[in-house]
């Protein structure tokens, strides 16, 4: 089913008994006792997307694509059922694919078992799969002042009202939001006198406030001038001929702007996700204290915060320079 609403329909049961999979659901369950659905319906949008596809393709491989994850019988999975799935999972694709499509094949088990449909020992053999070792080499990169800087000249270079609100995404990236949550962005959420967002969390998470770097206030209140003060959406659409659209921004946008001024400014390729590599890149190296920073990123982890320092060698040779030797005088260090 392409869309799972929350109901009491029942599964679609399989007719033809005689060709019927081992592992095939044999009677209909409601979509409120299907382990997958209930799994699946507890997600945000993107993720449901995402782990739909990921159990769809894991029941196709247990089957022989006589199944999909809403005919498939989650509740008869043994250990050697889901040992063969990460066996096919490491052979065809990367380990982070591999280890999201073994978190929604344990995630949906997890379900099963609280729907009471598999016993306790068969649950806890089959879930006794290890997720994919693998070093992770850093992503995307920290931008530079003067790159930042160009992006901005070429924003404020432009005559049209493009110019005024790409220069204006491009500060609000500078404090560090993702794309999602810039569009998501009301402008009863911008705290001029503060300098301050108020970044609206997914999934259920507390909102976060998160503050504007110096001089990137300035930008947006440039754009306000030409937006107006009428409550909604903070950023908006821009049609060709600079007509402004009343309507939220689509985060794709963002992406496309972002490119447009990249090429314009002639800036090394770069992603929207790289600002906020340079936010938390940028506090760690100004010496904010990292669980500061986790919570202005909105991270619930230390670790996630972690993978996200791109300061690389040249800070670490700074941090240990500042240490004295005994009976030497430290260096000083610029």
């Amino acid at each position: 089913m392409s869309d799972l609403r929350l109901s009491f329909q029942r599964v679609a049961p399989i007719t033809q008994s005689d060709d019927l999979d081992p592992l095939a659901l044999s009677t209909p369950l409601p979509l409120t006792l299907h382990p997958a659905s209930v799994y699946l319906l507890n997600l945000a949008p993107k993720s449901r997307r995402t782990m739909r596809h990921a159990l769809n393709t894991s029941a196709s491989i247990l089957t022989n694509g006589a199944c999909d994850l809403m005919t498939l019988d989650w509740s008869k999975l043994r250990y050697q059922h889901t040992a063969a799935l990460r066996a096919v999972y490491i052979d065809k694709y990367a380990p982070t694919t591999a280890n999201r499509m073994l978190t929604a094949l344990r995630c949906v088990l997890k379900e099963a078992r609280r729907l009471k449909q598999i016993s306790l020992e068969d649950y806890e053999d089959a879930i006794q799969i290890k997720l994919v070792k693998h070093t992770t080499l850093l992503h995307g990169r920290a931008l530079t002042e003067q790159e930042i800087s160009a992006l901005i000249e070429v924003c404020l270079n432009d005559p049209h009202v493009t110019g005024t609100r790409d220069a204006a995404i491009i500060s609000i990236l500078m404090a560090g939001l993702r794309r999602s949550e810039v569009v998501a962005l009301d402008l009863s959420d911008f705290e001029p006198n503060l300098g301050s967002l108020r970044v609206r969390q997914s999934k259920g998470r507390q909102d976060r406030i998160t503050y504007l770097p110096r001089g990137a206030t300035g930008a947006i209140l440039n754009w306000l001038a030409i937006r107006g003060d009428e409550p909604g959406p903070l950023l908006y659409p821009i049609e060709k001929f600079g007509q402004i659209i009343r309507r939220r921004l689509c985060d794709q946008v963002v992406v496309n702007s972002l490119m447009k001024r990249g090429k314009l400014a002639n800036v090394a390729p770069f992603s929207p996700h790289d600002f906020r590599r340079t936010f938390i890149s940028g506090l760690l190296d100004a010496g904010a204290d990292v669980i500061l920073v986790s919570r202005l990123a909105g991270h619930t982890d230390l670790v996630t915060t972690a993978r996200y320092d791109m300061r690389g060698e040249a800070a670490k040779q700074k941090a240990v320079a500042r240490l004295k030797f005994p009976g030497q005088t430290p260096e000083t260090v610029d």
